[in-house]
């Protein structure tokens, strides 16, 4: 009998304090998931998308007044004027996003905001390239 009641003690205690374990510590909520449409990537793509017209502005400029296409992919394209500048900025956005978006998609933020931050930095500076050598 002290057997049986030792037993069902034990069982009781064993019970009593699996529910005080789970009271206590309940489960943290789950991380809310990395959006590639952030408000940082947002911002970062239309500086770039500003950064790009301006590369296209001021190559126009500079074609205009007899400079050359250092770049011999883009070249064939934005030598077509405005028509084959648009198709090679677009190409050049596209690319760009694409890049970060498969770096997100890979979960790779890190390298993501990397990515985009010296795509910016690359193409700031061919815009400074391009106006020095404009103006």
């Amino acid at each position: 009998m002290k057997s049986v009641l030792f037993a069902a003690l034990l069982f009781v205690g064993s019970a009593q304090a699996q529910q005080n374990f789970v009271a206590i510590s309940s489960l943290p909520d789950a991380p809310s998931p990395h959006r590639f449409w952030s408000r940082e990537n947002k911002t970062d793509f239309s500086i770039l998308a500003g950064q790009i017209t301006a590369d296209a502005i001021t190559t126009q400029h500079g074609l205009n007044e007899g400079f050359r296409e250092s770049n011999p992919i883009i070249r064939p394209l934005v030598t077509r004027g405005a028509a084959g500048e648009a198709a090679a900025s677009a190409l050049g956005l596209g690319f760009g996003i694409g890049t970060a978006y498969l770096l997100h998609r890979t979960h790779h933020y890190k390298a993501e905001r990397v990515a985009t931050r010296s795509m910016l930095a690359v193409e700031g500076g061919f815009v400074a390239n391009n106006l020095l050598r404009l103006y």
